[in-house]
């Protein structure tokens, strides 16, 4: 039976992280969710999401309706954090220095039907996707899997400092795609830049949407 993780992971502690994560920012925000019923309840998926803090990784673990396995930060991997995601399933990388243990990995992963989330920017920023690298479309091309984008809002703290009470915060799921990813590194180069532009093309949706329901785009 597969349980969508890695081998050495535990599935009932990446369980409880999952509701964990889903309830321990209630509190502080005031969370909608677009589009839950999108994200395929087979098969394997690549979630790409794009980034502002440190809150998305941990809302949209939660929220996904499945198992999901992310491609994080090696500086995050010491202590008891660094314990604690390695037995949750999560898979340590370093920017600009693929870890191939860490990919090869989550293509087992992905071929046993599973999920993996991947952040395309690579760095934190203003979440608007205007750079991604290639690490989202290699894993596509090595296991076929179909591609989720994630967009998510307000995460993003006031450039005044002040602090806000309760902001609204906003992910949308937008529709899953198939990325076609031609062999070599201009095929890579390419498939990229297209799973750039989808993704992208969700955080303009979402933006639009919450301009539209009052919200300013400066909220992050």
């Amino acid at each position: 039976m597969t349980t969508g993780l890695p081998s050495y992971a535990s599935p009932w502690l990446h369980d409880l992280a999952r509701v964990l994560a889903r309830w321990i920012y209630r509190p502080a925000f005031r969370l909608r969710v677009h589009g839950t019923e999108r994200v395929p309840r087979t098969g394997p998926v690549v979630v790409v999401a794009n980034h502002i803090s440190m809150i998305e990784p941990q809302l949209i673990f939660g929220i996904l309706p499945r198992r999901s396995v992310f491609l994080v930060k090696r500086q995050l991997f010491h202590g008891s954090l660094g314990w604690a995601l390695d037995r949750i399933g999560q898979l340590p990388v370093r920017r600009g220095d693929p870890d191939r243990a860490s990919l090869l990995e989550a293509v087992r992963v992905l071929r046993g039907g599973g999920v993996v989330g991947v952040f395309p920017e690579g760095t934190r920023g203003d979440g608007d996707v205007e750079n991604a690298e290639q690490g989202a479309a290699w894993l596509v091309r090595s296991s076929g899997a179909v591609v989720v984008p994630v967009a998510v809002r307000g995460t993003k703290p006031p450039a005044d400092g002040r602090i806000r009470l309760r902001p609204r915060v906003d992910m949308l799921i937008g529709e899953p795609f198939q990325l076609v990813v031609p062999r070599g590194r201009q095929g890579l180069v390419d498939a990229t830049e297209e799973l750039r532009k989808e993704l992208a093309d969700v955080v303009r949706a979402l933006d639009t949407w919450r301009e539209a329901h009052g919200m300013e785009r400066n909220e992050g």
